[in-house]
């Protein structure tokens, strides 16, 4: 650790009556330099570190940081990189195809002083498996509960293809034909992935086996461009769609409705038009799994620091995580980007924020 002091002199010209301004620091007022915040949002948000833990390691080292100033640092950091957040937001919502999942978080009621289930929904835009060039990147959302007036909300003006799992909230956004529903085998898979795990059989067996013949034909065609990839399914993977689904309607005849295997198969099944969709659409992922990838963070995360203080921190993780998030998707240091950000941002015309994106300003970044 280095404390970097910005001395200004009060020294005036004889000729213009000016003074030398000093640097701008991130935040008004405050003692932390960008690469303080930096460490400390990196350490929180992708190292898990609670910020009480992060206080007590300063102070290993002669530091002395309270945990309530690392959390005003955190927030007005936070504040600073909101236009960014939204530019990210601009970006996703900008793809032909969405992954979108959930995730609860904990968060400490004002009243009581329990917790309740909040939750961080995450929006990924990554078409890198279908060949596309533009950057990837993931925006998360938080909302203090898992109505679907929320996704509705995030959604509302989008429309192209919505890869999720089997949210009913999401029902309402398929209606109107303008958003077309993806499913994910990842989920079908796992229904019967977790039955054979407790009781094999020969039906759970054959399943894993047919759906694992799907995923096969997409490891030969992953990076191909879009026309590829439908040829490819319409020729390979279509016919086995077919037939499994003729076999699972089959099976379900010589089954319990009331048995765990009857519900996998009504799993699917109910869902069949929205995972046969991928067929028809080389842009359309086998599953959801690049949203479930995104919340792996967040699930670390809450195990460390047990829950967020407020509403208001909700937000401030969706945001962070946000940022955190697309530069790993694209291959950046969280760390670096962040200090480079934060050291220009706050005196950045806010309409040209699109400049510190991490594809756009990769280049710029000193070395970690």
């Amino acid at each position: 650790m280095r404390v970097i002091r910005h001395a200004r002199p009060k020294l005036a010209c004889s000729c213009c009556d000016a003074i030398v301004p000093a640097p701008i620091r991130p935040i008004e007022r405050g003692i932390a330099g960008p690469g303080l915040l930096a460490h400390v949002l990196v350490a929180k948000f992708a190292d898990h570190l609670p910020l009480y833990r992060q206080a007590v390691m300063y102070a290993r080292d002669g530091v002395d940081l309270d945990r309530a100033l690392l959390a005003s640092s955190v927030g007005a950091a936070s504040a600073l990189l909101r236009p960014l957040v939204d530019a990210i937001r601009r970006h996703v919502l900008a793809g032909a195809k969405l992954h979108a999942d959930d995730t609860p978080i904990p968060v400490l009621a004002p009243v009581n002083g329990k917790t309740k289930t909040a939750r961080l929904w995450t929006y990924v835009r990554d078409d890198r498996p279908s060949g596309d060039t533009t950057p990837p990147a993931v925006w998360f959302a938080y909302t203090p509960d898992r109505k679907g007036i929320h996704p509705q909300t995030h959604l509302a003006n989008y429309k192209s293809v919505l890869q999720a799992d089997a949210y009913a909230g999401s029902d309402a956004l398929y209606e109107d034909g303008t958003i077309q529903e993806a499913a994910c085998w990842a989920h079908a898979r796992r229904k019967f992935y977790d039955l054979h795990e407790a009781r094999p059989s020969a039906l759970t067996s054959e399943a894993l086996r047919r759906i694992g013949e799907l995923y096969a034909i997409e490891a030969k065609i992953r990076g191909k461009p879009p026309n590829e990839r439908r040829q490819a399914r319409q020729a390979e993977a279509k016919p086995l769609i077919d037939d499994l689904e003729r076999w699972l309607r089959g099976m379900l005849e010589k089954l319990s409705r009331k048995s765990d295997t009857s519900a996998a198969i009504l799993y699917a099944l109910n869902l069949w038009p929205a995972l046969a969709r991928y067929c028809d659409d080389g842009l359309i992922e086998i599953d959801n799994s690049a949203a479930e990838r995104a919340l792996r963070g967040v699930a670390i995360g809450r195990r460390n620091y047990l829950f967020a203080g407020a509403d208001t921190g909700g937000e401030r993780a969706a945001a962070i995580y946000s940022l955190i998030g697309t530069a790993k998707l694209n291959g950046v240091d969280p760390e670096a980007w962040l200090r480079h950000v934060l050291a220009h941002i706050a005196d950045h015309p806010v309409n040209r924020v699109d400049e510190f994106l991490p594809w756009h300003c990769a280049g710029q970044l000193a070395p970690a």
